[in-house]
């Protein structure tokens, strides 16, 4: 059989390849398993490996199609899985001191989805504690490198997942968006990150972090990689009752639709809102954006002028809701090991003594306590109560905008990959670095990041396209258009043992 070359191959290639018999599975899962043990220590994207498991997953996908049966849609594709999924069997942390030996008896519909199209989980990724954060540097284990660059963040909080796609230590991987937690460390790892509409796809098995800004989506090396994941991932759970009862739409065919002819954009109107082009945005993340959103109208697309006026509250609408839901959400935990309710501690010197070290990190701690403030009687009307309403001007803009376009493009971050420790001493300017992806998670719509150039320096850096609700496919038709064009997607970072 042909010898799998992981840094070329892609989970689409990767199941067509184990479903023809040219690779077997178990072979593939070796091949990701010891680049794993040779590539991981310098960057830290995972923070268990499953390979005894991921071999027994592999095996059966071999037996499968060695009896004549259906092996799956992702047969054989090794898969890296964000550790706020929870797996029956297998430790589950959300990257957390608190939940460390937490073996959940039950499977997220997400990786049982998963699992029965014929991935094969090779282990859990690291994250921001409770995907709290935006570089991965709150993971109470280790910190995640970028791929590009050992010295910069590779964003949060789902940098184990990009990272990993970079890295190749696995072909797939899903993650959770919540602020921008898929697309912005997807942005600053060169990689397709995709987040669904609300609802889209189940938070079955999902620890909670703002149970109305979550969102499961995946992680690809390729536009048509994501649109596979998804097509697998989506879809109506009896397990969620805010998962969305229509039927997943043709994701991968939208995404090589894409590719077809010279213009396959042709009567697609492209909004551009100058209120995501801000002062202070690095002038090579707006060069590369603005030469993407050209090669977009060059594949027949026409370009709009949209306005969202109501940009400028996204983060302080976004934060005053995540916290208030974050601190009812881990609420749960008090109690168990430390005998308190979040109610009840008066300062966050106090919430740091209870916990004594081996309870929630710093971020956590900041997060419920500021939700716990904005929760309090006599100012949940004044803080809460009034985000809500900024919340829904915010989704009523891009109602609006789409009046006039079918999609909307944009940079993903503002500025590509930051240095370790760069913004950890100031939250303000840390949450900062989430200003252009927290809208589409207030608005519940779906948003796709891609790679579309580098900086000088070599980092990443992102184009966003966002869709109206159930959106998806005009998400990857596009994104499959800018991809069949160019050659970022390509790229590698390099390679040291």
């Amino acid at each position: 059989m042909t010898a799998i070359d992981a840094r070329a191959a892609t989970a689409v290639a990767i199941a067509d390849g184990v479903r023809a018999g040219k690779w077997r599975a178990r072979d593939v899962a070796e091949h990701y398993l010891d680049r794993i043990a040779r590539l991981d220590g310098a960057l830290g994207c995972y923070l268990l490996i499953d390979a005894e498991g991921a071999r027994r997953r592999a095996d059966a996908v071999d037996a499968a199609r060695k009896a004549g049966r259906d092996a799956g849609a992702l047969a054989g594709v090794p898969l890296g899985v964000k550790d706020i999924f929870c797996t029956r069997g297998v430790e589950t942390t959300c990257a957390s001191k608190i939940l460390r030996g937490f073996v959940p008896p039950y499977e997220s519909t997400v990786t049982d989805r998963l699992a029965g199209a014929g991935a094969v989980m090779l282990g859990k990724l690291n994250m921001d504690e409770f995907a709290m954060g935006s570089s991965n540097e709150n993971s109470a284990f280790k910190p995640v490198r970028n791929p590009w660059s050992h010295a910069h963040v590779p964003g949060g909080s789902s940098g184990g997942s990009a990272a990993s796609i970079a890295a190749s230590l696995c072909a797939g991987a899903i993650g959770t968006d919540t602020g921008g937690s898929i697309r912005q460390p997807a942005a600053l790892c060169g990689v397709v990150g995709m987040k669904p509409t609300y609802g889209r796809v189940s938070r079955y098995g999902v620890i909670a972090f703002a149970s109305s800004l979550d969102h499961p989506g995946p992680f690809g090396r390729t536009v048509e990689d994501a649109a596979a994941l998804l097509e697998v991932m989506a879809g109506p759970d009896p397990h969620d009752s805010t998962s969305i009862p229509t039927p997943v739409g043709a994701y991968r065919a939208a995404a090589r639709a894409g590719a077809d002819g010279p213009e396959p954009l042709k009567g697609v109107r492209l909004g551009v809102p100058d209120e995501y082009f801000q002062p202070g945005m690095d002038p090579e993340v707006e060069a590369a954006v603005r030469a993407a959103i050209d090669e977009l109208g060059r594949a027949g697309a026409r370009i709009v002028k949209v306005s969202l006026p109501n940009t400028k509250y996204a983060i302080a609408t976004y934060y005053l809701i995540c916290t208030a839901e974050a601190s009812s959400n881990l609420a749960r935990y008090d109690g168990v090991r430390h005998g308190y309710r979040a109610s009840d501690v008066r300062s966050l010197e106090e919430l740091f003594s209870k916990t004594r070290g081996e309870g929630f990190g710093t971020e956590p701690k900041r997060r419920i306590m500021l939700g716990a403030y904005v929760l309090r009687a006599g100012y949940y009307e004044a803080y809460y109560g009034k985000a809500l309403r900024a919340r829904r001007k915010i989704a009523d803009d891009f109602n609006a905008a789409f009046a006039s376009c079918d999609a909307i493009v944009t940079p993903t971050s503002p500025v590509p990959a930051f240095k370790f420790g760069e913004r950890m001493g100031d939250p303000l300017q840390m949450y900062l670095a989430d200003v252009l992806t927290v809208g589409p998670d207030l608005a519940g719509i779906p948003a796709l990041s891609q790679p579309c150039g580098f900086t000088k320096a070599g980092l990443p850096i992102g184009l966003q396209t966002i869709a109206p609700t159930l959106g998806e496919e005009i998400c990857f038709r596009v994104a499959g258009a800018y991809e069949a064009r160019t050659e970022w997607h390509r790229k590698s970072p390099p390679e040291a043992a």
